[in-house]
């Protein structure tokens, strides 16, 4: 299926083979722009809230809808992106978003209001969609376009460097919030992604190097799309990583506070929520070594259910402290997966041609469940308790291990059925 249209012409040598010293540098740049990207345009959002809720005068509530707001967006715009990025490459792209981000971050620093706070943040949203994770996975799709190892390996790679953007940039945004005060600690958040990611994006990132065979695969690309989405392995993949996002993201943002509920105390409720991150790495390097031996879609499934399992038993065993980090663990290992076994997925089945489309068109469901699932979460808990959350996050779980057990099942028949 690759062969009908080429996301991104590669850099290739004599022998048909990538050179792997260019692939490696824009694999190594891109885990930069990545690290940098979530460090400021994410994850630095938490820290800014509370200075920001008092010199607003708005509720924590209204300020954390900004981010919700972002997120949204960048789900809206994955398609158009990802269709882009399957025409011209990444350069141009994420180039402009590099420097729509800096302007955005530039422009929060001076609002004065929530209007104007949640315009920056539909600025900062666009910008997200065209230089974070399923902008980066594009390039390295296809910059490694025929050789699977070196994908999987690009892809850990990046996903192991960037997987520190909080444990970065949340203690240095702390430190200059501290230091200088909310709005000066965004104008040096801002320079320092635009020094990182502008060059970077602009010199490193490879653009298309045949105009005229990318006119000529657009109907080959749009075929490609048109009979994915009309076919249910496709479904399926939407269905097993939109559940599994929303559960992840209500255990990212609930577990510290479900903790506390089990009458563990503070420290100890935030250090085990810091080891997912930690996690999410150990679940990559396994999962990539595993991926050589076994199906990516059986090799996920099964995490899943483990998390499913975990997730069941946090309520049953959690208030021991050696329950708790047993729970944490086995669910751990499962967070963070899904950004590297969904490309496996898409490029096994469907070729590169039009993976950045098809990347695009189940983001829309994932990416925008990862920003509303966790608000459904806290009014269940409120309405009904946390037992109820628990019980929905496994549920989820199983769904996102029931989907992929039946993708199994259908990827090795051919595309159309």
């Amino acid at each position: 299926m690759s062969s009908t249209a080429e996301a991104v012409v590669p850099e290739v040598g004599g022998d048909g083979h990538p050179r792997s010293r260019r692939a490696w540098q824009v694999v190594g740049a891109l885990a930069v722009t990545q690290t940098v990207g979530y460090g400021v345009l994410y994850y630095a959002f938490s820290v800014f809230l509370a200075p920001m809720a008092r010199d607003l005068r708005a509720t924590n509530a209204q300020i954390a809808a900004a981010l919700t707001l972002s997120v949204l967006v960048a789900a809206f715009c994955a398609p158009l992106v990802g269709r882009r990025l399957d025409a011209h490459g990444g350069r141009a792209l994420m180039t402009v978003g590099s420097l729509l981000g800096t302007a955005a971050v530039l422009a929060w620093s001076r609002v004065e209001s929530l209007p104007q706070l949640y315009a920056v943040f539909a600025a900062i949203g666009v910008a997200c969609s065209m230089v974070l994770y399923e902008a980066a996975f594009a390039v390295i799709v296809s910059i490694f376009a025929g050789h699977e190892r070196g994908r999987a390996n690009g892809l850990l790679a990046l996903t192991v460097v960037a997987g520190f953007a909080s444990s970065i940039f949340l203690p240095l945004t702390g430190l200059l919030v501290d230091r200088y005060g909310w709005r000066t600690a965004l104008v040096i958040l801002a320079l320092v992604y635009g020094v990182a990611a502008i060059p970077l994006h602009a010199f490193v990132v490879r653009r298309r190097t045949s105009k005229g065979s990318a006119e000529a695969s657009a109907t080959g690309r749009a075929g490609i799309v048109r009979a994915a989405t009309r076919r249910r392995p496709f479904w399926l993949l939407v269905i097993a990583f939109t559940a599994n996002g929303g559960a992840a993201a209500v255990m990212a943002v609930l577990l510290i506070t479900y903790l506390l509920h089990l009458g563990h105390p503070p420290v100890l409720a935030a250090t085990l929520a810091g080891l997912l991150g930690v996690l999410s790495v150990t679940g990559r390097l396994i999962t990539t070594g595993l991926q050589t031996r076994l199906p990516a879609a059986l090799i996920a499934a099964t995490i899943f259910a483990l998390q499913g399992v975990a997730v069941l038993l946090l309520p049953l065993i959690g208030r021991s402290v050696a329950g708790a980090i047993g729970a944490v663990l086995l669910f751990g290992l499962g967070f963070g997966i899904a950004s590297i076994t969904l490309p496996h997925l898409l490029v096994k089945r469907y070729g590169t041609a039009a993976y950045a489309s098809l990347a695009g068109r189940i983001a829309v469901f994932s990416v925008a469940d990862k920003a509303l699932a966790p608000l459904g979460a806290v009014a269940l808990a409120q309405v009904a308790g946390y037992g109820w959350v628990m019980g929905a996050v496994a549920a989820a779980c199983s769904i996102s291990a029931l989907a992929l057990l039946a993708y199994h099942r259908l990827q090795f028949r051919p595309a159309s059925n």
